[in-house]
């Protein structure tokens, strides 16, 4: 399946399909937290509704060949701490590939995000998939925002996806390879 990181490792991470055993630690992102109205899901009412709309969206990703999220493992705990994955998404007209990242909130400010982030933008840009990639963010969502910034992307442009203000985060290849050269 393209664009899927399955049994690829970071430091600290290993990635791997979404499970239907992952189910009851998933919900946790949608319980008592603003993730649905970030994810475009805030038409939804319970987070029972949402984590199954995410599952099926994860599923539909796979089982399409449209890439999809990831599961984060921690390597030393063996724990799931998130998702983060490259998924064809169409905004504006236009297809595009994404590098989208959840992490439950217990695992916030612990690094794993813009870990797993750069893992994905660096393996599309060393598989050749893409000549740039990009982010889909909430107006509001500000530590997305500071992922993407770290990933090395800059603001691209503002639009609505989902039915929600989102600005594109965006960095192409030649940016992607000058990080590189400056980092070795």
């Amino acid at each position: 399946m393209k664009y899927l990181l399955e049994g690829r490792e970071t430091e600290r991470l290993k990635f791997r399909l979404l499970q239907d055993s992952d189910y009851d630690t998933w919900i946790n992102l949608f319980n008592g937290t603003d993730y649905a109205r970030f994810l475009g899901m805030a038409h939804l009412q319970t987070p029972e509704e949402q984590c199954n709309l995410w599952f099926e969206k994860v599923k539909t990703r796979y089982d399409n060949d449209r890439g999809g999220m990831n599961v984060l493992i921690d390597k030393q705990t063996g724990e799931l701490v998130g998702q983060c994955g490259l998924q064809v998404q169409d905004v504006d007209g236009e297809t595009i590939i994404e590098v989208g990242y959840s992490l439950l909130p217990q695992h916030h400010g612990k690094g794993y995000a813009i870990e797993a982030a750069k893992k994905c933008r660096d393996y599309a840009f060393e598989q050749g998939y893409v000549d740039e990639l990009f982010s889909i963010i909430h107006i509001e969502n500000q530590p997305s925002v500071e992922v993407a910034l770290r990933n090395g992307m800059r603001l691209y442009k503002a639009t609505e996806f989902l039915g929600m203000p989102v600005n594109l985060y965006r960095i192409t290849k030649e940016e992607w390879t000058e990080i590189k050269n400056k980092n070795s």
